[in-house]
């Protein structure tokens, strides 16, 4: 079950975090997994770890809000049967402390930036008869969460484009779904902690990971056994859904 084998993965963001594990996880599964990352330094790492492992992956430095980039790439590619959109970047901040700059940044990256990969990939998937997309977006995305308002509009953004593009193209054989995970630990998380808390780091981590119901953060590797499934043929009968992965964060909170 959940082989990938004969498969071929493009993966944005997957030069590090939960786009890295996921880049892992399929590659182990049997996919060539094409890493798309603007950190060629992180993609390449990424593939040459993949590679010891005697897997086949590739390394595709790509500034995914460059339209004409992501064209570039993705047309240089043999065939794509799942497209994972993971690359994404977060802001802290609410309506009125939020700069022009930042909502731009923030928009252009998590929003247009996906746009530009279903744009150019879904007419690649109808060539070859269909596959799988999956989009991370977040639980910011359905819950009120404190000085995020341009990243929870960036993953709204991201889970309704999730069930248009899952509406239509149903008739071309391909399958659209999202993950909102809870808190992960990343790097990000600890370069936050370090940047915004200093001398502070495990009191906050601790604090942060007990927002969660379960009591801890997210691992990657958690993020991309559900990334696994979604996108594999055990999951045949699954589009146009979001799925929570968030250690009750959503439905356990009082």
């Amino acid at each position: 079950m959940f082989t990938l084998q004969n498969k071929h993965a493009v993966i944005t963001g997957g030069g590090s975090g939960i786009g890295k594990a996921i880049s892992t996880l399929f590659a182990a599964q049997g996919a060539t997994v094409h890493i798309v990352d603007i950190h060629g330094e992180n993609a390449n790492a990424t593939a040459q770890e993949i590679k010891q492992q005697q897997s086949v992956a590739f390394a595709h430095v790509c500034d995914i809000t460059k339209q004409q980039e992501v064209a570039e790439v993705f047309g240089s590619l043999e065939k794509i049967d799942m497209l994972v959109n993971s690359a994404g970047i977060s802001h802290i901040g609410k309506a009125d402390t939020t700069s022009e700059f930042d909502f731009d940044r923030i928009y252009h990256v998590n929003v247009k930036g996906l746009y530009n990969c279903l744009h150019v990939a879904i007419p690649i998937l109808k060539k070859n008869n269909g596959g799988a997309i999956l989009n991370i977006c977040s639980v910011a995305a359905l819950v009120g969460l404190s000085d995020r308002f341009a990243y929870s509009m960036s993953k709204g953004a991201v889970y309704s484009m999730t069930l248009s593009v899952a509406k239509d193209y149903l008739g071309d054989n391909i399958r659209c779904n999202s993950i909102s995970p809870g808190r992960v630990h990343t790097p990000f998380v600890d370069g936050f902690l370090k940047k915004t808390y200093p001398g502070r780091e495990k009191e906050m981590f601790e604090k942060l990971s007990k927002t969660q119901p379960i009591g801890r953060m997210g691992r990657p590797d958690e993020i991309a056994t559900l990334a696994l499934y979604l996108c594999s043929d055990e999951a045949s009968f699954i589009t146009g859904t979001d799925y929570p992965i968030d250690g009750g964060f959503l439905k356990l909170n009082t």
